[in-house]
């Protein structure tokens, strides 16, 4: 193997993805050079595990990940073809997440690494997203961050490796939960992203008023607020119901073009202090839409065109990048690896529910 290239192994068990990955990447004086290539991406969703949920039960995502993640990672080096040996780093997900999944994943990383002998490295899942688009393009620091999930929100400043400024956090809901929220309100399935997504293209995105909550807010910032949106949505499908097809996709156009005003003013607003701030003058800036969130396509478009008005490149990982994965923690602790920046007692990393990303 060539000296100036890596090997990493990624683990991811925050929530109910059990993934196992490996990441070829250049590096060069420090850096990792270019987006490298993902030799293997193994993925078990556990979507039908929780589906009748209606959302996440923490206990049985820890369970399938204690009987799938040794499965995957084995398949992993297979797709690879390569062994542990080969590898230079292993990486796998702290937190934040739910505590007894990434329990499972950061404690098999640590032991894959003491019995390999190989450098281990705990990675903040946040930084996996923030990072994420790296793995596919050519993008240099310093960018800006709309991470949009299941669980996260937030607006970021990624000036470079482990320096995160944050902008703008929701105070309630993540906008991937308001949309399991509104699924579930409606009797759509899980998870409701998508169910949202589907009905929508059907809807009239005018046919119900909703409102924006925070965007005439001066004090809020650059914040967003779900709860009130999903709460207005509630009252209104009690007011047209019985729901038929027709309303339900009335009522999902509606609610996604909220949340999709709500993401763009909002970003939109970020741009433009980032080119303040960064002294962009007339260079274009970069936006990075990072989170499952990322693969709604009325959203992506529509943050596309304001990327536009504000002289701003936008990138979006692949789908399957979008989501939770292993190939984008392995792509974190590759630019740790390379950049030195190891935990001095990596077996003493411990797992946490909560890890904000600028800390």
């Amino acid at each position: 193997m060539a000296e100036n290239t890596i090997y990493v192994l990624g683990l991811e068990t925050s929530c109910d993805e059990t993934a196992a990955a490996i990441v070829k990447m250049p590096i060069d004086e420090g850096h990792v050079v270019g987006p490298g290539r993902i030799l293997a991406n193994q993925i078990l969703s556990q979507i039908e595990t929780h589906a009748p949920y209606g959302g996440v039960v923490p206990e049985l995502a820890a369970r399938a990940h204690l009987s799938h993640l040794d499965r995957l990672i084995a398949a992993a080096f297979d797709e690879a073809e390569l062994q542990l040996s080969d590898m230079h780093a292993i990486a796998a997900t702290a937190g934040p997440g739910l505590i007894g999944g990434v329990l499972i994943g950061l404690t098999t990383g640590k032991a894959l690494a003491l019995a390999a002998d190989k450098t281990f490295i705990g990675i903040n899942h946040l930084e996996g997203h923030a990072l994420s688009a790296r793995l596919t393009e050519n993008i240099d620091f310093p960018y800006l961050l709309l991470l949009v999930s299941g669980g996260h929100c937030q607006l970021l400043s990624v000036n470079g490796l482990d320096d995160y400024t944050l902008l703008g956090q929701t105070r309630d809901d993540a906008v991937g939960e308001a949309f399991d929220k509104a699924a579930k309100l409606m009797s759509l399935g899980y998870p409701g992203g998508p169910q949202i997504e589907q009905r929508a293209r059907h809807g009239n995105r005018s046919a119900h008023k909703l409102p924006r909550p925070l965007l005439n807010d001066r004090q809020a910032g650059l914040d967003f607020s779900f709860s009130g949106l999903k709460t207005a949505l509630r009252q209104a499908a009690e007011k047209a119901a019985p729901l038929d097809d027709e309303k339900v996709a009335d009522l999902a156009a509606s609610f996604e073009a909220a949340i999709g005003d709500c993401l763009v003013t909002q970003t939109g607003a970020a741009m433009r202090g980032f080119r303040r701030d960064k002294v962009l003058q007339n260079r274009r800036g970069r936006l990075v839409v990072a989170g499952g969130v990322a693969a709604n396509d009325y959203l992506r478009s529509r943050l596309s065109a304001a990327a536009q008005d504000e002289n701003f490149d936008l990138f979006v990982p692949p789908p399957a990048l979008c989501t939770d994965n292993a190939a984008m923690i392995a792509r974190a602790g590759g630019e740790r690896f390379a950049a030195g920046l190891i935990d001095p007692q990596p077996m003493a990393v411990a797992a946490r529910a909560r890890w904000p990303l600028n800390i």
